[in-house]
């Protein structure tokens, strides 16, 4: 008895374990040589020099302190290009509840900063196939090399 209640344990942190993993597929995260402010300012930057609006910052550390709470540093950017984006959504209009991009800079207990972002074949396969939006390879190269290269000038 006792062996089996303990296989049931061992088996359910299991997939509890496989369950939290599987939640954070498609995101990357990377960490920042750069204070949070300093990543946010290099990531709006390098996304403007490659042709993506920068919409708004959603400050979460502010939000917090608007209510009498501290957490550590938490900003979404969010960026789009809506030369491409606007036709895809008229043809697709429930892809705008999970566009535009978005990038999040923020720092952990320790105040190591990091910057999360979808990847692109998160975005292409899962995000556009959610909403029956066609996608493509070369797509998805193409956007993976910009938001790449938009986080690396970020982050390094």
């Amino acid at each position: 008895m006792y062996h089996l209640r303990a296989l049931a344990v061992a088996v359910t942190l299991f997939l509890a374990s496989t369950m939290s993993a599987s939640a954070v597929d498609g995101l990357i995260t990377k960490p920042s040589a750069y204070p949070a402010s300093a990543t946010l300012d290099r990531l709006e930057a390098a996304l403007k020099e490659r042709g993506f609006v920068i919409f708004t910052r959603l400050d979460h550390t502010a939000a917090a302190e608007s209510v009498g709470l501290k957490m550590p540093k938490s900003t979404v950017l969010v960026f789009g290009n809506p030369r491409l984006g606007t036709p895809i959504f008229i043809k697709h209009p429930t892809l705008a509840i999970d566009l535009p991009l978005k990038a999040l800079v923020w720092e952990d207990a320790s105040g190591k900063v990091s910057l999360s972002y979808n990847s692109a074949q998160y975005l292409l396969v899962t995000i556009y196939g959610r909403h029956g939006a066609p996608t493509s390879p070369e797509a998805i190269t193409r956007i993976d090399g910009l938001l790449t290269a938009a986080t690396d000038a970020a982050v390094k």
